[in-house]
């Protein structure tokens, strides 16, 4: 049998992807990532005017993108996305369970409890629900990815001192849901493997919105080895490696894109 070259093992032509939390940031980046490989992707968010104004923005750069308005912590919504593109398409190849975020302000000793639940389910929920539906489907067709998306935080504490006072950093949650993210990967990965479906984790370093201010922004630049803080398309080469046949014999795997910060 003769061995693809190694263009065609990076190609995503007539694959089919969903990227919850698709419409901005990080999730925008790795969608269109995938469109550019060649993929129809879609892009799934809570807010329909952000993903109808970024999948709109992809398909006027002649890629194939759509928008789909759904909750991804929501089993019923996310059931009817996969089967709608299901119908559609006759497939889904990838799914990105990107959806996430953190909520309130807690910090040790003073964590609500309240908080703490929202975020695990603003991220472990969201993961769990997203890669189950897609599993469901992709079974039927023994192939598939499924890619969850952890954080720097997943492995390690924050370090107060890198912060401009007063400013918000990653809560304990986050931290915890995260880790969570993690290992919930390796879990699916061993229970899916038996049906061809590979489940990897990209956990991001620091890749700051605009927004972030001077004194920390600095500060997170002099804790990289490269010298530079991470941007939303640094995560596209990673995408493209679990989505596509070049990461076939890959699961179970956590990759760090984080310019080097966990290396020192």
């Amino acid at each position: 049998m003769n061995n693809p070259a190694l263009p065609d093992w990076m190609s995503l032509h007539q694959q089919v992807a969903i990227v919850t939390g698709g419409g901005t940031h990080l999730g925008l980046a790795m969608a269109t990532g995938l469109a550019e490989l060649g993929a129809t992707v879609y892009l799934l968010g809570r807010r329909e005017d952000v993903v109808r104004a970024s999948a709109a923005e992809l398909a006027a750069q002649g890629l194939a993108a759509h928008a789909v308005a759904a909750d991804a912590a929501d089993e019923t919504a996310m059931e009817q996305v996969v089967q709608d593109i299901m119908r559609r398409h006759g497939r889904l190849d990838v799914m990105v369970c990107n959806a996430g975020g953190a909520h309130g302000v807690d910090m040790a000793p003073h964590i609500s409890v309240a908080d703490f639940e929202t975020t695990l389910r603003l991220n472990v929920t969201t993961t769990l629900v997203s890669a189950q539906s897609a599993a469901r489907a992709m079974t039927t067709r023994r192939s598939g990815a499924i890619i969850t998306i952890g954080s720097l935080h997943a492995m390690l504490g924050s370090d107060p001192r890198l912060y401009a006072p007063g400013y918000k950093r990653s809560t304990q949650s986050y931290h915890a849901a995260k880790g969570a993210v993690l290992n919930l990967t390796r879990a699916l990965a061993c229970e899916l493997a038996q049906h061809d479906i590979t489940v990897n984790c990209i956990s991001p370093g620091q890749i700051p919105k605009p927004t972030l201010n001077a004194f920390t922004r600095e500060n997170f630049r002099n804790m990289v080895p490269l010298g530079r803080l991470g941007e939303p398309r640094d995560l596209k080469g990673a995408v493209a490696l679990f989505a596509s046949p070049a990461g076939r014999w890959i699961t179970g795997q956590n990759l760090t894109v984080d310019g080097g910060w966990t290396a020192w």
